[in-house]
C-alpha cells in the first residue's frame, strides 16, 4: 500500500510500519496529512525527515526500514567512544590537515529510497563534505571536516532517521548478506514448493477428458490451487509488487512492471475464473512463472555477492589478534589486538599465521603466501630486510616483523578501497543496457495492450492470457542481466587473477586496446636500480658526490632515488637547503650558499646555462640510465644505473606482437637507453627524454585516430597524467599511491603474465555480454510475435522468460571456470 494512502485512523505507524498503541499521541504533519506515530523516536525521525526536506524518502521507499532498538551494537550506546583518537586509529584516516574519512556500515538499508535519504540527511550535516552509500555492500564513505562536526555526531544524525551506523565489521557485514540471501531463498523455496504442488492439481485437469471431472471436482482442484497459489503471490511475489509500485511512483518504468502486471493480471484473471466457474485458470503458470524468475535472480545474486565477497574477504584476512614482542631481541610475547599496533612494534608472526599489517623481516627466514593479494600463487621468499604486506599468509617458519604501516595505511587497506571504488560506479555498457531495458519495457507495454485489445475483439475469451503472454514472455530480464552479471564475474575473477579492476569502464575498453604504451623504469624493468659507475668531474670524489645527491634526492620514491640513498649509506650526512622537485626532470635545492640540481642532463643544461659535457655524451653510449649533478660553476658529476627487465616482460610483448597490437615505449631516460630496451625487447618505437607533459601530449596525438584504444602502463608519480589520459590506464602495484589512484586497474602481482591473462579475460567478457545481448533480441524478436498471435500460453511464457535469464547467467558465470582452468585452481 503507498503511503500516501495510509490516513491517521490507521493502526500502523507511518514511519516505522510497526503497530501503534492505542495510548499514543504522536502525529506528523507529512506532505499536508497528519500521519500517526507509534513512539517519540518514530516521531523525532519523522519530524527531522520533514524538516530538512526529505519528505521524498516516504514516496521513493518500497520497504520499512529495519528499526529495532534492541538491535543496536553494545559500542553505539556509548556514542562518545568514537571521537577518541585512540579508537578512531583501526578505522579512520586522514585526508587532508583538518579532513578524516571512515568506511562504516550501515545496518537497516532495505531498499534505494533509504540510500537516497542517507545520503542526503548526512550530507546536510555541517562539515560533512561528501558521503557516498554503496547498497550492494551496505558501506557507508563519509568525510568530515574535524573542526566543525564529530564523527559521534555523524553516528547521531544517522540514528536519528532510523538507521545504525558503526566501524566497519566484515562478520557483521557477512550476517546482513546472508540474511538476504536467506530470505532469497525462502522464496524461492516458497515459490518452488507452490509450484510443484499446483502443478499436482492442474495436470488431472490437463489430462482428463470430456466429462471424466465433474464441475466440483474441477472447482475443489481450482480451490485448493487457489490456497496453495497465495503464499506465492503474496511472499514470494512481493518484491515485484513493491518494485513496481515504486515505479509508478517516481513515474518511470522498469523491469518489475511487466512482470508485476503478468504476475497480478493472471493471478486476478485466475480468482475471477475461480469464484465466477470461469473456463480458464492460470495457477500453474503464475507459480512457475514467480518460481523461473527468483530462481534465474538468485543465481544472479549469487554472482554478484562474489564480486562483493572479493571486497568482504580482504576486510576478514586480517587477524583480530597478534604476539607483540614489547622487548625485542627478548623473546617474551604477549597477545593484543592488531587495532592497538603501531609503527616500530614488533611482532612475531608463527607458521600458518597471518602478518597482521605491513612492515619489514629482522629476524628468521621464511616463505610466505600473498595469493590472496596478488593472485600469485607460489610462496615468495622472506629473510631479514624483507618487505611483508598485511594479510599475507607465514608458510614455513617463524619470522619477527618491524611494523612500518597500520589500519587504514597498509596496502590491504589502499586494494580494498579501490575495490569498493570499482563497485560503486557503474559501467558505461551496464546504464546502455538499463536504458534499452527502459525503452524496451515501455514498447512491451503499449504492444502487450493493443494485442490484448486486438485480441478482444477477435476472441475475447483468449484476450487476457494473450495480453499475459505477451507481458511475461517478452519482460526484459535477461536483456538487463546480459552486461552486469558478465562484467561482475569478470571482475571477480580478474582480481584473483591479481588484476585490481578499480574503474567501472576498465574491463570494457582494456578488451578493446589495439595500442598499449609502456613506461620504461618500474614498468618495463624492476625498478631496482643499481649504481654502476660515478664519474666526477669537478673537485668533489665520489663519495662526496654520492652524499649529495643523496640528500637532494631524500624524499624522492623514484628508484633513481633509492639507489643514490644506498650507495651513500654510512657516508657522512650533507645538509641542502630549498629542495624542490621538477617533475619528470629532477630536483634542485641549496648547498653551501649556492644553487645545486640533480636530474636528466638537459634539464640541468637548461636550468644552469652550461654547455653539454662531452662526458654525458660518452656514459649515454654506455647501457643505462644516466643522472647528472651541477651547481652553479659547472658539472660536479655523472651517475649511471643499471636496471633488469620483469622476467615476463619479453613474453608479454611477443604476445601482443603475434595479436598485432601495437606498443610504444615512452620514458624519461636517455634516448639512447630507452632504445636499448626496446631493441632488447623487440620494440621498434621506443622514445626516451620524455616529459611528463610530452607523453600526454604524445597519448593526445595517438587518440586523434578514433580507431586507436591506447592503455598505458606505469608506475611512478611522472606518469599519473598521462595514465589520466589514456583510455585506460595500468598501475604497477608497487608504484606509487598517486599512481594507483589515477590507474583504472592495478597490477598487483607486477607479473605481465598476469595482465595479458586479462585482458584475454576482457575479451571474452565482452564475447559473453554479445553472446547474451544476442541471445536476448533473438529470444524476444521470436517470442513477442508468437505470443502475440496466441501460440504462446503463459505457462511456457513463463518458462520461457525465466529459462533466457538463467541462461544468460549461467553463460556469465563461464567466465569464472576459464579463469580457475587457467590458472589450475
Amino acid at each position: 500500500m503507498s503511503p500516501d494512502a495510509i490516513s491517521p485512523a490507521d493502526s500502523a505507524c507511518y514511519h516505522c510500519g510497526l503497530p501503534v498503541p492505542p495510548q499514543a499521541d504522536h502525529v506528523v504533519a507529512v506532505d499536508g496529512r497528519q500521519r500517526r506515530m507509534c513512539c517519540a523516536g518514530c516521531e523525532a525521525a519523522a519530524r527531522l525527515i520533514v524538516d530538512n526536506g526529505l519528505t521524498d524518502y516516504y514516496r521513493r521507499r518500497d520497504a520499512m526500514p529495519e528499526w529495532r532498538p534492541e538491535a543496536i551494537p553494545d559500542e553505539l550506546r556509548e556514542l562518545g567512544h568514537f571521537d577518541h583518537p585512540d579508537f578512531q586509529q583501526s578505522f579512520v584516516r586522514p585526508v587532508g590537515e583538518h579532513e578524516r574519512e571512515t568506511s562504516l556500515i550501515l545496518e537497516g538499508i532495505t531498499c534505494a529510497a533509504c540510500v537516497w535519504l542517507n545520503e542526503r540527511h548526512i550530507g546536510l550535516q555541517p562539515g560533512v563534505s561528501a558521503v557516498q552509500v554503496n547498497y550492494a555492500t551496505r558501506r557507508v564513505r563519509v568525510r568530515w571536516d574535524e573542526r566543525r562536526i564529530k564523527l559521534s555526531d555523524i553516528l547521531k544524525a544517522i540514528q536519528s532517521i532510523g538507521y545504525r551506523a558503526y566501524p566497519y565489521d566484515a562478520a557483521r557485514a557477512e550476517d546482513v548478506a546472508d540474511r538476504e540471501r536467506r530470505t532469497m531463498l525462502w522464496r524461492v523455496f516458497v515459490a518452488g514448493f507452490g509450484m510443484m504442488q499446483v502443478m499436482m492439481y492442474a495436470v488431472p485437469a490437463y489430462i482428463a477428458g470430456d466429462g471424466e471431472m465433474t464441475l466440483r471436482e474441477e472447482l475443489w482442484f481450482r480451490l485448493a490451487s487457489l490456497i496453495l497459489t497465495l503464499p506465492v503471490v503474496l511472499y514470494s511475489a512481493a518484491p515485484f509488487f513493491r518494485h513496481a509500485l515504486r515505479d509508478f511512483r517516481l513515474r518511470r518504468l522498469g523491469m518489475d512492471v511487466p512482470v508485476a502486471l503478468g504476475v497480478g493480471g493472471a493471478f486476478l484473471a485466475s480468482l475471477w475464473a475461480t469464484l465466477v466457474k470461469g473456463p480458464e485458470v492460470y495457477f500453474d503458470s503464475v507459480t512457475m512463472f514467480v518460481f523461473f524468475l527468483l530462481g534465474g535472480r538468485y543465481l544472479e545474486m549469487l554472482a554478484r555477492a562474489r564480486a562483493v565477497r572479493g571486497i568482504e574477504e580482504l576486510g576478514k584476512i586480517l587477524p583480530a589478534f597478534s604476539e607483540r614482542l614489547p622487548h625485542w631481541p627478548l623473546q617474551d610475547g604477549e597477545q593484543v589486538p592488531v587495532s592497538q599496533l603501531v609503527p616500530d612494534d614488533c611482532v612475531r608472526v608463527r607458521p600458518g599465521g597471518v602478518v597482521p599489517a605491513d612492515g619489514v623481516v629482522i629476524d628468521g627466514v621464511s616463505e610466505v603466501n600473498e595469493a590472496l593479494l596478488t593472485g600469485e600463487s607460489r610462496p615468495v621468499p622472506k629473510e631479514a630486510g624483507s618487505p611483508l604486506t598485511g594479510g599475507s599468509i607465514n608458510v614455513s617458519s617463524p619470522l619477527v616483523m618491524r611494523v612500518e604501516q597500520v589500519g587504514e595505511n597498509t596496502r590491504l587497506a589502499a586494494i580494498r578501497h579501490l575495490m569498493e571504488r570499482a563497485a560503486s560506479e557503474k559501467p558505461k555498457l551496464s546504464a546502455l543496457s538499463d536504458r534499452w531495458a527502459t525503452i524496451f519495457v515501455v514498447t512491451l507495454l503499449v504492444l502487450a495492450t493493443a494485442t490484448g485489445i486486438g485480441w478482444y475483439l477477435i476472441d475475447s475469451s483468449r484476450a487476457l492470457w494473450v495480453f499475459v503472454s505477451v507481458l511475461v514472455v517478452a519482460c526484459p530480464c535477461a536483456l538487463s542481466l546480459a552486461t552486469p552479471a558478465a562484467l561482475t564475474v569478470a571482475t571477480d575473477a580478474l582480481a584473483r587473477m591479481g588484476v585490481l579492476v578499480t574503474r567501472g569502464h576498465a574491463i570494457e575498453v582494456l578488451a578493446r586496446v589495439n595500442h598499449y604504451v609502456f613506461d620504461k623504469t618500474g614498468t618495463l624493468t624492476m625498478g631496482q636500480m643499481r649504481l654502476e659507475e660515478t664519474l666526477p668531474l669537478g673537485s668533489m670524489g665520489s663519495e662526496s658526490l654520492c652524499a649529495l645527491a643523496a640528500a637532494l634526492e631524500q624524499g624522492s620514491e623514484h628508484p633513481v632515488a633509492e639507489a643514490l640513498r644506498d650507495a651513500a649509506a654510512g657516508k657522512p650526512p650533507v645538509t641542502v637547503s630549498d629542495v624542490t622537485a621538477v617533475t619528470g626532470h629532477g630536483m634542485a635545492g641549496r648547498y653551501n650558499g649556492g644553487e645545486v640540481w640533480i636530474g636528466r642532463p638537459d634539464f640541468i643544461a637548461s636550468r644552469s646555462g652550461l654547455s653539454m659535457s662531452a662526458d654525458v655524451a660518452a656514459m649515454e653510449a654506455k647501457t643505462g640510465t644516466v643522472i647528472a649533478l651541477a651547481d652553479e660553476r659547472g658539472w660536479l658529476g655523472l651517475f649511471r644505473f643499471a636496471d633488469s627487465l620483469r622476467p615476463a616482460a619479453a613474453d608479454m610483448i611477443r604476445r601482443l606482437a603475434a595479436a598485432r597490437i601495437s606498443v610504444t615505449i615512452l620514458s624519461g631516460d636517455a634516448p639512447r637507453a630507452v632504445a636499448a630496451i626496446g631493441h632488447q625487447l623487440g620494440i621498434a618505437d621506443a622514445h626516451g627524454g620524455m616529459t611528463p607533459q610530452g607523453k600526454q601530449a604524445f597519448i593526445g596525438r595517438l587518440q586523434e585516430d578514433p580507431a586507436k584504444v591506447v592503455a598505458m602502463i606505469g608506475d611512478g608519480v611522472n606518469d599519473a597524467p598521462v595514465l589520466a589520459q589514456a583510455h585506460v590506464s595500468v598501475a604497477m602495484g608497487s608504484g606509487t599511491d598517486l599512481a594507483r589512484n589515477q590507474a583504472d586497474i592495478v597490477l598487483l602481482g607486477e607479473n605481465f603474465t598476469h595482465l595479458g591473462n586479462g585482458a584475454g579475460l576482457a575479451r571474452r567478457t565482452l564475447r559473453i555480454i554479445r553472446q547474451n545481448l544476442w541471445w536476448a533480441f533473438a529470444y524476444n524478436l521470436a517470442a513477442i510475435p508468437l505470443a502475440m498471435m496466441g501460440h504462446v500460453t503463459p505457462l511456457i511464457a513463463g518458462v520461457g522468460m525465466a529459462g533466457s535469464s538463467l541462461l544468460v547467467v549461467l553463460n556469465a558465470l563461464r567466465l569464472r571456470h576459464q579463469e580457475q582452468d587457467k590458472n589450475g585452481r
